[in-house]
């Protein structure tokens, strides 16, 4: 075990940021001139901008652009540490941190904690699905997408069975919601325009995208206005929505879909994604077992009007993670509560602000963006002083979404590298990122038969009662990575 705490001599106030997203990254900025030590967890190396991982997945960017290494970003920020690992322990009485990664275990002190770990996808209580559907919350999950989608159509180029061609290039987006108007819409793109004439045995144009969802609208909180202008955009582009539509088992070869009158059917569909909700990180049920917090149904924290978990003022909870009446889950609510959290402590440091002095904390809506296709998109920006919304969807609003999109990315070099990727992406309709790897497929269907045959090794050891066998199975769990993070005691 490994303690990464400052030296008690050198001891400034520590500050330790779980999670490399919007929140922990622009808190982490927000104090870079305060007299703190801030330490920052995070269970990926990179920071990765989520609103454009459907671009990743469809060949537009590459990884790189919209993951940016944490530690680069924030290495001329000389109070502040990047540490790599998740955190499975909040010790909220000694004031102490846990992380893991492989088999090291890190204790981190804080004096303040901001908790920015964000969501991840649900599965709404049917987690099997994911072995057939990823989501769309990692670059794992969209470079997996990437190697699926494009995999469908080489296998379909192959194949001489039409039943099995249509299966193959028949894709299936569930969830109309932002990222899965934007998901299909780029299928649609892809298979009608950059891979048309580039098979012999198969015409990608002809492939079937059907866009899914239980809800009754696409893109429900844009309204029914910009809804059926999203909608009318991604008929015109041939893709198929099926509203009021619920699925209720899915496997290798397609999804069981029932209909609002309970009548249920098939479709088969090799290639499915999932991008119809969301559930906060497993932290939130750490913190509700250490304080007593209430969570809301998606797992969410429900703070303090100061954004700290009640009878914890040391303790922030912000983006994904937090539940805040008219606060969505969107980016800017992340930037927003990170920033937040990074002020108040920067005030009771300057003797500026008491602890229960705090000013709560106020969202500033900035507006809702969604890409449907190639020069379309939807708006809708709220008109300070009313209750009123401006709204406006097509070319403008497609362009307002890339400028909105280009300001937030983080570094000028992956800017200029994504204008110009945009550039020939929407110019030529060619893409440069459609290499695909055997390991993007199929890595983590590996690690699931892995954690799978050590779990039955570390059962069959428990029964013969052989301790040594029972350490070697944990231990190799722990390497791999296919256990969920261990506690110190298991570790001894």
């Amino acid at each position: 075990m490994t303690n990464a705490s400052t030296p008690a001599q050198n001891r400034r106030r520590q500050v330790v940021i779980v999670g490399s997203g919007f929140g922990g990254l622009f808190a982490a900025q927000r104090l870079k001139k305060a007299d703190v030590d801030v330490t920052l967890i995070a269970k990926t190396t990179s920071h990765l901008f989520q609103p454009m991982l459907y671009q990743l997945a469809t060949g537009i960017v590459a990884e790189g652009e919209i993951a940016p290494a944490t530690r680069v970003v924030l290495q001329k920020q000389k109070n502040t540490r990047v540490l790599l690992g998740e955190v499975f322990d909040i010790d909220v009485e000694n004031k102490t941190v846990s992380s893991q990664l492989l088999e090291r275990i890190t204790t981190t002190d804080y004096d303040d904690l901001i908790i920015a770990a964000g969501a991840d996808q649900s599965y709404f209580g049917n987690d099997q699905f994911a072995e057939y559907a990823p989501g769309m919350k990692t670059i794992d999950h969209a470079l997996e997408l990437r190697g699926r989608i494009l995999g469908a159509f080489e296998q379909a180029e192959l194949s001489h069975d039409k039943a099995e061609q249509d299966k193959l290039l028949t894709f299936v987006v569930v969830g109309a919601g932002p990222t899965g108007v934007e998901m299909a819409g780029q299928i649609a793109e892809m298979s009608d325009k950059t891979l048309k004439g580039a098979f012999r045995n198969i015409d990608p144009t002809q492939a079937r995208v059907i866009l899914l969802d239980a809800a009754p609208a696409v893109l429900a909180p844009f309204g029914p206005k910009l809804g059926a202008k999203a909608t009318k955009r991604l008929e015109k582009l041939g893709v198929e929505i099926q509203l009021n539509a619920m699925v209720t088992d899915l496997d290798y070869d397609g999804l069981v879909v029932r209909e609002k009158d309970g009548t249920e059917r098939r479709i088969e569909s090799q290639c499915k994604v999932w991008s119809a909700g969301v559930q906060a990180s497993s932290l939130g049920a750490i913190l509700r077992e250490k304080t007593g917090v209430e969570l809301d149904r998606a797992g969410r924290v429900k703070v303090g009007p100061d954004l700290t978990v009640p009878g914890h003022p040391n303790i922030f909870v912000v983006g994904d993670m937090m539940a805040v009446d008219g606060v969505p889950g969107v980016a800017q609510g992340a930037i927003q509560g990170g920033r937040y959290a990074a002020d108040a402590i920067r005030a009771e440091l300057k003797h500026q602000q008491r602890p229960e002095d705090r000013k709560p904390f106020s969202y500033f809506d900035k507006g809702s963006m969604a890409t449907v296709s190639r020069f379309s998109a939807v708006m809708q920006v709220p008109i300070p002083g009313t209750k009123r919304k401006f709204e406006t969807e097509g070319y403008f609003a497609w362009l307002g979404w890339l400028a909105l999109h280009l300001v937030y990315l983080v570094g000028y070099r992956n800017r200029l590298n994504t204008l110009v990727n945009w550039f020939f992406a929407f110019s030529t309709r060619g893409r440069t990122q459609l290499a695909v790897t055997e390991q993007q497929v199929y890595a983590r269907s590996a690690l699931h038969e892995l954690s799978k045959l050590e779990q039955h090794r570390l059962a069959q050891a428990e029964a013969d009662g052989d301790p040594a066998a029972v350490a070697a199975a944990k231990e190799t769990e722990r390497v791999t990575g296919t256990d969920a993070p261990a506690k110190p005691a298991d570790s001894a």
